[in-house]
C-alpha cells in the first residue's frame, strides 16, 4: 500500500464526515449518555458510519477501531499488523458546547505506530494530514495545501495548550514547575495540531484519553517534526495490550527544553 495514494481519499471521507456532523450541529439535537456517562449525539454516529462505510470500500478486509463500534478482544486485535483507528467526532463536549471545538480523526497503524492520520475541523474547514514519507500538511477549504512544522524554539514565556474539559492537580504540579507561561485552552485533538503548526511549544495530557483520541494528531504531529511521548520518554505507541485506554503523555514541538524533566516524580 502507496499512503500518499490514501491522502486525498481520506480527506474527502473526513470531509464528508464533517459535514454529516454539521448537519447535526445546525439544529435542535439531543444528548444521550454513553456507559462511561461520555456524550452521544446523533453527529457522532453518523459520521461514524460515514467514515466506516468509506474506509470499507477503500482498503476492503482492512479492520475498523471506531469509537462508536464494538472493541475486538486483544486475542484477535494482537493479530493485525495494519488497521484503521477512527475517532469520528472527537470533543463531543465541545460539540455539545457549540464552541466548534471538535474533530474528526482518522488514522492508520502499522505495527503499534500512527503512519497515518487526517484530522478534520469541520466548523473551520480545515484539514490536518500527517503521512509518512509525505510530511504534515494544512488544508483549508478556500487556500491552497501548505506543510507545517512544529516551532523550532519554544516562545518566551512558552505556550502550552491545554484542555477546556479536563484539568487536574498533576497539570497544575507541571505549570507550577514550569513557571512563567501562556496557557491555550483548547478542545479535541485541535491541542495536538496547535502545537504541530508550530501555534504552541507543548501539550501536557497528565490525564485519561483513549488510543482513538491521539492516533491521528499524532501521526499529524510526528510528522511535522514533534513528538508524543510517554513519561519514560518512549513514543506512544497503540495495540499493546487489552484496554485501549492512553498512558500520561507529552506532545513536544519545540526541543529546546525538557519537558518531561517537569512532571513531578510521584505522577
Amino acid at each position: 500500500m502507496n499512503l500518499e495514494d490514501l491522502i486525498d481519499p481520506v480527506v474527502a471521507l473526513a470531509t464528508d464526515a464533517g459535514a454529516r456532523i454539521l448537519e447535526v450541529y445546525a439544529t435542535d439535537f439531543e444528548v444521550q449518555e454513553k456507559d462511561d456517562a461520555s456524550p452521544l449525539t446523533k453527529a457522532d454516529i453518523a459520521a461514524h458510519r460515514t467514515i466506516v462505510a468509506g474506509l470499507e470500500a477503500l482498503t476492503p478486509g482492512m479492520p475498523i477501531i471506531s469509537e462508536e463500534s464494538g472493541l475486538a478482544s486483544f486475542d484477535e486485535r494482537r493479530t493485525w499488523k495494519r488497521y484503521w483507528l477512527v475517532d469520528p467526532l472527537d470533543g463531543t463536549k465541545e460539540f455539545v458546547n457549540r464552541n466548534g471545538e471538535f474533530t474528526v480523526n482518522i488514522a492508520l497503524i502499522d505495527d503499534g505506530r500512527p503512519v497515518f492520520g487526517v484530522v478534520r475541523v469541520p466548523v473551520q474547514g480545515t484539514t490536518y494530514l500527517g503521512c509518512q514519507g509525505y510530511g504534515a500538511e494544512r488544508r483549508d477549504d478556500n487556500g491552497a495545501p501548505r506543510a507545517i512544522s512544529v516551532a523550532a524554539n519554544s516562545a518566551q514565556p512558552p505556550r502550552v495548550v491545554g484542555s477546556r474539559s479536563h484539568r487536574g492537580a498533576s497539570l497544575d504540579a507541571w505549570l507550577d514547575n514550569l513557571g512563567e507561561h501562556e496557557m491555550v485552552p483548547m478542545g479535541s485533538s485541535l491541542k495536538f495540531c496547535v502545537v504541530a503548526e508550530g501555534g504552541a511549544d507543548v501539550y501536557p495530557r497528565l490525564g485519561p484519553t483513549s488510543e482513538w483520541d491521539t492516533a491521528a494528531a499524532q501521526a499529524v504531529v510526528e510528522q511535522a517534526g514533534g513528538a508524543v511521548l510517554e513519561l519514560d520518554g518512549s513514543p506512544l505507541r497503540y495495540n499493546r495490550k487489552d484496554d485501549i485506554l492512553n498512558p500520561w503523555f507529552m506532545v513536544v514541538g519545540a526541543r529546546d527544553r525538557d519537558w518531561l524533566a517537569l512532571v513531578d516524580s510521584e505522577t
